[in-house]
């Protein structure tokens, strides 16, 4: 299971790219394989404000459904349109091309209130 050091994390098993005052948010590899094969991604829309903690999107897989909580607060600026054609993506390449969201942040103290790559590896194990 892959853990990238350039990452932060939640409990619930999202990832966070920080970049230029947005966040790039996904699932990490240890959600994808949980869920099994994704057939269905349900995003936000464009614009959309979130709190941290809130309902961000919600994953389909061929046993289960799963929500994907907002890491931060923010306003969604950008969403993975592939997904809805090739929701698998996040299967094969969770980190790279199969990331859902970015979001603008809000307050970037939430940041620090994230998970250490060491820490999250802690958490699963």
């Amino acid at each position: 299971m892959e853990i990238r050091d350039n990452l932060r994390y939640t409990r619930t098993h999202e990832w966070v790219l920080k970049k230029d005052g947005t966040a790039r948010i996904g699932v990490t590899d240890h959600a994808q394989e949980t869920l099994t094969d994704v057939v269905f991604v349900e995003l936000p829309d464009v614009g959309k404000e979130f709190k941290k903690g809130e309902v961000l999107a919600t994953l389909e897989s061929v046993k289960s459904v799963a929500e994907v909580y907002s890491p931060l607060s923010g306003t969604i600026e950008a969403v993975n349109e592939r997904l809805n054609d090739e929701p698998g993506l996040i299967n094969t390449s969770p980190y790279d091309e199969g990331w859902l969201v970015e979001m603008r942040i809000q307050d970037e103290g939430e940041l620090d209130e994230l998970l250490s790559p060491e820490i999250y590896a802690g958490t699963i194990e």
